[in-house]
């Protein structure tokens, strides 16, 4: 289906009960819809917005067009929870209601502030020659939930020397400052992030440009989330126009992290070591991390791509949201961990421990289609090594290790229905290690996989048949030592 400027801009209140019922009924009926994921009722999402810790709960936020599988008139959906695993659906949180939202409610940020949970957006305006207009907006969430949004912006001019393409604030406080950071476009096409002050969330300072010693890195920094960490000053974002370089930057759209001396905002100076990925899979955009009331910084990322068709379209839904993750650094590197709490999710368990030697097993209970599993392969001499999953008749998805070139390899060739294959099937990174770990979520149409306990991480969309739901491992040239254990999920 085509979508026409006027259909993607159609408000929600504009569709009859009748038709939102059939839309429901009929994303209801996909046979990819997520068990333990965060994933839209109807429509597309993408960004993960707003997510933070307020009134004892979890709050996230997402961007959402309820209409159908397309990028259109943008809201924030709300959803929230206790535990970080079941998320209980609170309904719009942030409608297009005004001037300048009336294209859309884009990406932000939130933090508490007098007992209030202060929601910091950019709100998307066209005028009638079809030109972009962004704003910094506000919206304020009480104890009680309600919401209510400042009439007028609290930023709103584009400082000179930036495009339109001007967005994603995320905001944080230092001693009594707010600070937020916001993705950016030079006027001469070429990605980076300014910096915003404020003494109340409300009346904002222009500080300027954050210098980095990335010079000219693609055409758009979106979602900037600057943090410190372990006395490191670490900022992620997402930039747009990165051409692939041997196994990195493969997808349309790449995100990562530069990490040093924390942000001298005097200066506007960080100290960094180059930019690395955040995730080595196909479908990973757009994160944002939080602090919770532990302490913890958490990230939660869009497990998909902008501008990329995916199998659900037909059945009237796009996208899902990644699992969060605990984030600590080691070697000028993000690790990312699975929180505890998806321990809970954690049902029959299976245990193997076995050599495999030139050769494919498989076991009793090592089957499904939602499932937690962690494969430990040591004292290996194999030339490669791994496990294949969600296997059928004619379908699978590998992960496996190559000890001569030393790296992990995804491979989706052949995992069912086909997703931009214009970009390729394969995904690797480099890994040098005597002992390789692989820590598996399998849901009905995702993986995500750690890799060395976070080393690194393979994210990625998947869309094999209901009934691919084996599990082989193998060895090639060799053997290896297997201890797997795996959890079935309801």
């Amino acid at each position: 289906m085509i979508w026409t400027t006027e259909q993607r801009y159609r408000r929600i209140e504009e569709a009859s009960a009748e038709e939102l019922s059939e839309l429901r009924a009929k994303v209801k009926g996909c046979k990819w819809r997520q068990t333990f994921h965060i994933q839209p009722e109807t429509g597309l999402l993408n960004d993960p917005n707003g997510f933070s810790y307020f009134n004892g709960e979890y709050h996230l936020f997402y961007q959402w067009f309820p209409l159908g599988p397309v990028h259109g008139l943008k809201y924030w959906y709300h959803t929230k929870s206790k535990n970080l695993v079941h998320w209980e659906n609170v309904g719009i949180g942030i409608a297009p209601t005004n001037e300048y939202d009336s294209h859309g409610c884009y990406s932000g940020s939130a933090i508490e502030h007098e007992g209030k949970l202060y929601l910091l957006y950019t709100g998307n305006s066209r005028d009638r020659n079809w030109i972009r207009h962004s704003y910094q907006c506000l919206a304020i969430m009480d104890q009680t939930g309600k919401i209510e949004k400042r009439k007028e912006p609290v930023i709103h001019h584009i400082p000179n020397g930036y495009t339109n393409h001007f967005r994603d604030p995320k905001v944080w406080k230092e001693g009594k400052t707010f600070f937020t950071v916001i993705g950016a476009q030079r006027e001469n096409k070429t990605g980076c992030v300014v910096l915003y002050s404020s003494n109340d969330l409300i009346n904002w300072k222009f500080e300027g440009e954050i210098k980095t010693n990335l010079g000219a890195f693609g055409y758009m920094w979106e979602c900037p989330d600057y943090f410190e960490l372990q006395g490191y000053g670490v900022l992620i974002f997402s930039p747009q126009g990165i051409e692939p370089y041997e196994d990195h930057y493969q997808n349309l759209y790449q995100s990562g992290y530069i990490i040093g001396e924390k942000l001298d905002v005097e200066r506007l100076s960080l100290s960094h070591a180059p930019f690395q990925e955040i995730d080595r899979g196909f479908d990973f955009y757009a994160p944002q991390t939080m602090v919770d009331g532990n302490g913890r910084r958490i990230l939660i990322g869009w497990m998909g791509m902008p501008e990329i068709e995916y199998p659900t379209d037909k059945s009237g839904w796009a996208h899902c949201l990644t699992l969060p993750r605990e984030l600590t650094i080691s070697d000028n590197k993000l690790i990312q961990k699975p929180v505890k709490e998806l321990e809970l999710l954690r049902k029959q368990q299976y245990e193997i421990k076995d050599v495999i030697d030139q050769e494919k097993k498989m076991y009793n209970g090592f089957i499904g289609t939602t499932f937690e599993m962690i494969c430990d392969f040591e004292n290996f001499d194999a030339k490669e090594f791994g496990v294949e999953f969600r296997v059928g008749d004619c379908e699978k998805t590998i992960i496996k290790y190559d000890s001569i070139q030393k790296k992990v390899i995804l491979d989706r060739t052949f995992s069912g229905q086909p997703v931009a294959e214009e970009y390729g099937t394969v995904r690797k990174c480099f890994l040098d290690a005597a002992k390789v770990k692989f820590h598996l979520f399998v849901d009905t149409s995702s993986v995500e996989i750690f890799i060395n306990d976070g080393e690194e991480v393979f994210t990625s969309r998947i869309f094999p048949q209901e009934d691919s739901k084996g599990i082989r491992f193998f060895a090639e040239g060799g053997k290896v030592l297997l201890h797997t254990t795996k959890w079935d999920f309801e």
